[in-house]
């Protein structure tokens, strides 16, 4: 279920993603501080799995709690937490199953994977299609650069009339309404610096004693914004991106020769726009060559909502594309765009590793069940802790019967003992509440998700065993100054 998180001002979020929950939250703890430093972690790593993660690290913690009471030490149970990690992360390698680069049916698969239980559910196979098709035209051999991938979010319309974009969408509109709208088949000059008159680095004083002075300096002025120009149109350049502003003047002699510019566009968009079109970008403009110029098929301004925007669209091979979110409210299309960087996230880390397992809790209990085996072949108190380790996994299974609906007791029965008679990917199927073979029924994660989530709440678990007592110390520079 979603949780719905209202600020002092009012303002709401509706969410059930992990890490927006958390960080919207005011944690006051300190240890709880160190749970939630577990969820970025995630997200920064991957982009999901932040859930599993921290119902991870509360469960190794509260088995940890009925270990002390046991008279077992920390450190003991440090020590075999840290053991039973190590094993899990070899466990889930020797059971992760290959993925090929052009298997797009499975990585479909991943990305509805990570929008199943979402806001975004209604339309995720929409969405799925179009996350696939953006990693696939952005990644450079297994390279992707989620960077590269721009999310538009647009309140109007339905989810189903998000699209992907081959270029980038830009929030600005044309900077004068004489320039075309439409430009076909577009020549794309970028330009990092102001077309502008410089005004002197240092305070400088003009003394004008004649008005033909004034007019000079006036005309010498207009001189250069028209050199400026026409090295822009010399160059056959026909759309103009400035990250800086554009003179008045400048905008007129750009719309006389029929330019389409926009101005002030963001450092990140013109690094995106560079990579979609193939264009270099330029900071000395008298330098301008027509071989610095990008291509795009169609340059248009576009009307969404209230706000005009510029559409570069139908790049040759582009290595930058946006994917463009509607909705009927703004926190529908926030909850989309969540959902949509979680499939990107899952799908740049499974061609990453080019490892992938099955989620419905199938990996998890197969991971526990040879945890088991492993806690057997052990003697000493460690065995105590690498048998509450493999308790912990179970959380994953266990939570998501208890959020379909579904009696945890029964299903867990049933999921052990499919897993004992060798059927490695038995998952719940949370709709018709039984088990079943969940790489059939098409749940497939990241292979990374599951063993960054196991690596950090195994840390986090043992950071926290390891303190005995939280103490309020002195902050830092507040002690008063001793005299010499």
């Amino acid at each position: 279920m979603d949780k719905m998180l209202v600020d002092s001002m009012g303002d709401a979020v509706v969410t059930n993603d992990g890490v927006t929950i958390l960080e919207e939250m005011q944690i006051e703890h300190p240890a709880a501080k160190m749970i939630v430093e577990v969820a970025k972690t995630q997200e920064n790593e991957i982009g999901d799995g932040t859930t599993t993660a921290v119902i991870l690290a509360g469960e190794l913690l509260k088995n940890a709690e009925d270990l002390i009471d046991k008279n077992i030490h920390p450190t003991v149970i440090a020590k075999g937490y840290r053991m039973a990690a190590e094993t899990a992360q070899k466990i889930l390698n020797n059971i992760a199953e290959d993925l090929k680069l052009d298997d797009v049916e499975t990585l479909k698969k991943i990305a509805l994977t990570a929008m199943t239980g979402k806001g975004a559910e209604i339309a995720k196979e929409k969405l799925a299609d179009l996350a696939v098709k953006a990693v696939s035209e952005v990644s450079e051999d297994s390279f992707i650069d989620l960077d590269s991938i721009k999310i538009e979010k647009k309140v109007g319309g339905g989810i189903d009339d998000s699209e992907l974009i081959k270029g980038i969408i830009l929030d600005k509109e044309r900077v004068d309404s004489n320039m075309p709208k439409i430009v076909k088949n577009a020549k794309i000059a970028l330009i990092a610096s102001a077309i502008e008159v410089k005004s002197s680095e240092a305070d400088a004083k003009i003394s004008i004693s004649d008005p033909k002075q004034l007019q000079a300096f006036v005309q010498e002025e207009e001189r250069i914004i028209k050199e400026m120009t026409d090295a822009i149109i010399k160059s056959k350049a026909n759309v103009l991106v400035c990250q800086k502003g554009i003179d008045d003047l400048a905008q007129y002699y750009l719309s006389k020769a029929g330019v389409y510019a926009v101005r002030r566009v963001k450092q990140s968009d013109l690094y995106n726009l560079a990579k979609a079109t193939g264009a270099k970008i330029i900071t000395k403009i008298s330098e301008i060559k027509e071989s610095d110029l990008g291509f795009a098929g169609l340059v248009e301004e576009i009307k969404i909502g209230e706000e005009e925007m510029t559409y570069v669209r139908d790049c040759k091979n582009p290595k930058a594309v946006t994917i463009l979110i509607r909705g009927g409210t703004k926190h529908v299309i926030d909850e989309v765009e969540r959902a949509m960087t979680d499939a990107l996230g899952d799908i740049a880390a499974s061609l990453k590793l080019k490892k992938v397992v099955a989620g419905a809790g199938a990996c998890e209990m197969e991971v526990s069940r040879n945890l088991r085996l492993f806690a057997n072949k052990m003697s000493g108190r460690e065995q105590l802790a690498v048998l509450a380790f493999a308790d912990a996994i179970e959380v994953v299974p266990r939570t998501l019967a208890e959020n379909a609906g579904i009696d945890p007791i029964d299903i867990l029965t049933d999921l052990k003992s499919q897993h004992d008679a060798g059927k490695k990917w038995a998952g719940i199927n949370v709709f018709k509440g039984k088990v079943e073979d969940a790489w059939k029924m098409g749940v497939i994660e990241p292979l990374k998700i599951k063993t960054q989530a196991i690596k950090s709440a195994s840390e986090v678990a043992e950071l926290i065993l390891r303190i005995d007592d939280v103490i309020a110390s002195k902050g830092m520079g507040k002690e008063p100054a001793m005299s010499p």
